[in-house]
């Protein structure tokens, strides 16, 4: 019974996970748009989303220039390992990579999609409670 309960949830709540994880990156590109030197980072959502419901503990070693960069701990430690500079972002003088009208549309897509996914987990908990209670919703 457990199995079919986690065939059922596991691909929903990996969604949220990485949605949130992005969010996070997505979150720290706006909030510094104005510090110099900052190069904005992203995940392959699609390729992290296949990493985590395969089980994949992040395989790709995360490349840093400093011990302090991105240390995760925890269930964020095998996305941390897919996090990659964004290609093609204009750099400003002041070698800054943000893009405030990529990250804008990047967070408010970000945003749809979690809320998506947890009403679509929420769907399902409620079939579930239903198919097992013998109720309807």
């Amino acid at each position: 019974m457990s199995g079919l309960l986690d065939q059922a949830l596991d691909p929903l709540a990996a969604a949220l996970k990485v949605t949130g994880y992005r969010q996070q990156l997505v979150s720290a590109n706006i909030a510094n748009a104005n510090t110099p030197n900052y190069r904005a980072v992203d995940i392959p959502f699609a390729q992290v989303m296949q990493a985590v419901q395969a089980g994949d503990k992040g395989s790709l070693p995360l490349t840093t220039d400093s011990n302090r960069q991105f240390s995760e701990t925890g269930n964020n430690a095998s996305m941390a390992a897919f996090v990659q500079y964004q290609r093609g972002s204009q750099v400003g003088l002041d070698n800054n990579s943000v893009d405030m009208n990529r990250e804008q549309a990047d967070f408010l897509q970000n945003s749809v999609r979690y809320q998506a996914d947890l009403t679509f987990l929420t769907g399902k908990i409620k079939t579930l409670t239903s198919a097992i209670t013998g109720t309807t919703a």
